[in-house]
């Protein structure tokens, strides 16, 4: 073997293991371990779930406590039916409530739990049913402008 097949082999088993090190980052980074990183699911219908999917994190006082697992439209209801996984150890009350919030103006959305001050928690399945679906920032700039902020002019 000459000293340039050398240099290919080690250069292409470096290349290798960036990749397969890169693939490791993505996965743990995206939260793809393949494996249930062990939590209970809840439920919650919202009127719009703009920008959430599959994926997308949710947050307890900012911090992510959980990722969504499902989202689908119930053809009865009209409303965006989600399923997300919370740790295990974190216990939301049960008269919580749940929103899609945004990251600003050029971020993502995700679930928010505003916890509630029940003594009694969610069990696992249960569904909680005081949400706020995403506001569309669209639907607010014409508002805005067009000058329809809702008030009456009083006489």
């Amino acid at each position: 073997m000459s000293a340039a097949q050398r240099i290919e082999i080690a250069v292409g088993a470096v290349v290798l293991a960036v990749a397969i090190g890169f693939l490791v980052y993505v996965s743990q980074a995206t939260g793809l371990t393949g494996g249930r990183d062990g939590g209970y699911p809840l439920t919650a219908s919202f009127r719009s779930a703009e920008g959430v999917s599959v994926g997308t994190d949710v947050r307890l006082a900012g911090v992510k406590i959980g990722t969504v697992t499902k989202v689908r439209l119930n053809t009865e209801t009209f409303r965006a039916d989600t399923v997300f996984l919370v740790q295990d150890g974190v216990e939301i009350p049960d008269d919580s409530a749940v929103v899609v919030s945004s990251e600003g103006l050029l971020g993502g959305n995700f679930v928010e739990i505003l916890p509630g001050g029940s003594p009694f928690n969610l069990a696992a399945g249960e569904e909680i049913i005081d949400t706020q679906g995403a506001v569309s920032l669209v639907s607010l700039l014409l508002k805005f402008a067009s000058g329809g902020g809702g008030e009456e002019e009083v006489q």
